[in-house]
């Protein structure tokens, strides 16, 4: 069935967001890129607001992000701060976007210049707590050198300076008057933030904030190479803030790339949340055990479990492409599994041979990561979460099955909605007499704060099933 074309800030998407009379709203790099110098904060902006196109159009936001690198060929510079004016700009689009309607009689076409003016606001308007990345005179410079450089913008440069000008006099009033609507308020859609309300009456202005900030750069010691001690111990002698925040755990103070992480190519250490984190040692893996991960791309899990102990592990992943990521992280940290392509609805791969420990990290609607994919708040509808906790179910029964008597099955979700996490176990228990098990359930998403500066970490769920001895 063909899905219906879905609407972000009330443009369809699945279809150009824009129509733009004989050309398409986005612009070859060649036409946008070719004055502008690639290390400007112009060539950012353009490119940004390119990906924020993109995402308009339906395209995630890391899929966006590859298509415009590869048309641009941007030096890693210039990478690194066009995704970080993307991702910015996802958390604050719903209200730079009521800001842009205040301010102007329709939305600005094409889609590429509405990207544009909603990254050159984003950057005009910080979240509380957070400094400004850059001064408010050169947004507004570099917002019309890059208008100026495309024949798809340059008939807007005028009003993207006047825009933007107009914003940085009348900041606090424009401010006042748009954040009278939830969407510029908590910048997630109507339903989005009725639904946490009605799941967490107590907690919800919390996690919806949580979900606006930029998330910690979080370590996984590997422990067949370093303790955690010793590589808190390498991070000071490299001048590199950290603090351990779990058994493996190491939070650094300032996000940097994971070039410049020392010791991450020879596999000392790998990029993950310390919820994340919990997974691999709930399952309490012992040498020689037979171990299935479904759904294991990316094969951080999968690769946490092979670093506690040697197992006969199967990584089972559908998509063909994201296989080459487990494969990748394998290679990396030295570590061996079995992955396959395949349904984790369906039996085709499986061998039928019983496996002692199962990993069922189901599809959901990715909630509880929200900060990490700031894009899929507005690529998300109320009823994907109703479908997808329908697929979770039908690869939780189709799991059990291959699970050995006495064997465990642990599921997680990175989702925060109860139909797809505590709800879900509790049926899963009612329809196959599961024993549960202790296991941390649902996670909210947390912010470091003065009290607790080392509780940080995204919102995940776990449950933790055992099989009867005899099934």
């Amino acid at each position: 069935m063909q899905e219906r074309p879905r609407k972000i800030l009330g443009k369809p998407v699945n279809k150009p967001a824009n129509k733009v009379s004989n050309s398409s709203p986005l612009v070859t790099p060649e036409l946008q890129m070719t004055d502008l110098k690639p290390d400007s904060l112009a060539f950012s902006l353009i490119g940004a607001a390119q990906a924020v196109a993109y995402v308009l159009e339906g395209t995630a936001l890391p899929q966006a992000l590859l298509k415009v690198f590869s048309q641009t060929n941007a030096l890693p510079q210039a990478r690194g701060a066009i995704q970080d004016i993307s991702y910015r700009t996802m958390r604050q689009v719903g209200r730079v976007d009521a800001l842009l309607k205040a301010m102007t009689n329709k939305t600005p076409e094409p889609a590429l210049l509405y990207g544009l003016l909603c990254c050159a606001l984003t950057l005009l308007v910080s979240n509380e707590g957070e400094s400004a990345p850059y001064e408010e005179f050169v947004v507004v410079d570099q917002a019309v050198t890059a208008a100026t450089s495309s024949p798809h913008m340059v008939f807007a440069k005028g009003m993207v300076n006047a825009v933007l000008r107009r914003f940085l006099r009348e900041k606090d009033e424009l401010l006042k008057l748009v954040m009278k609507q939830p969407a510029a308020v908590w910048n997630y859609p109507q339903w989005w933030v009725d639904q946490t309300k009605a799941a967490y009456p107590q907690e919800w202005q919390a996690i919806l904030t949580a979900g606006n900030h930029a998330p910690p750069l979080t370590l996984r010691v590997n422990q067949r190479k370093t303790s955690t001690a010793a590589y808190l111990e390498l991070l000071a002698s490299e001048q590199i803030a950290a603090s351990q925040i779990g058994p493996f755990a190491i939070r650094l103070a300032k996000p940097i790339p994971v070039t410049q992480i020392p010791g991450f190519e020879a596999g000392m250490v790998s990029v993950q949340d310390a919820a994340a984190q919990l997974a691999a040692p709930l399952l309490d893996v012992q040498a020689g055990m037979r171990v299935l991960d479904a759904c294991a791309a990316p094969g951080g899990k999968t690769c946490h479990l092979l670093e506690l102990a040697d197992l006969e592990l199967v990584a089972l992943e559908i998509d063909h492409a994201r296989i080459q990521r487990i494969n990748e992280n394998l290679d990396r940290l030295q570590l061996s599994a079995s992955v396959k392509q395949g349904d984790a609805t369906r039996s085709g791969w499986w061998d039928n041979k019983p496996f002692d420990r199962i990993l069922a990290d189901v599809p959901c609607t990715a909630s509880g990561v929200v900060r990490r994919h700031p894009d899929s708040r507005w690529l998300r509808r109320k009823t994907d979460t109703a479908q997808l906790a329908a697929l979770s179910s039908r690869i939780l029964d189709n799991l059990w099955r291959m699970l050995a008597p006495g064997g465990k099955m642990l599921m997680v979700t990175c989702s925060i909605w109860p139909q797809e996490s505590e709800k879900q176990a509790q049926a899963f228990v009612e329809k196959h007499g599961a024993i549960r098990l202790d296991a941390p359930g649902q996670l909210l998403p947390t912010m470091a704060n003065s009290s607790d500066a080392h509780n940080e970490h995204d919102g995940l769920f776990y449950a933790l099933f055992q099989k009867p001895a005899q099934d």
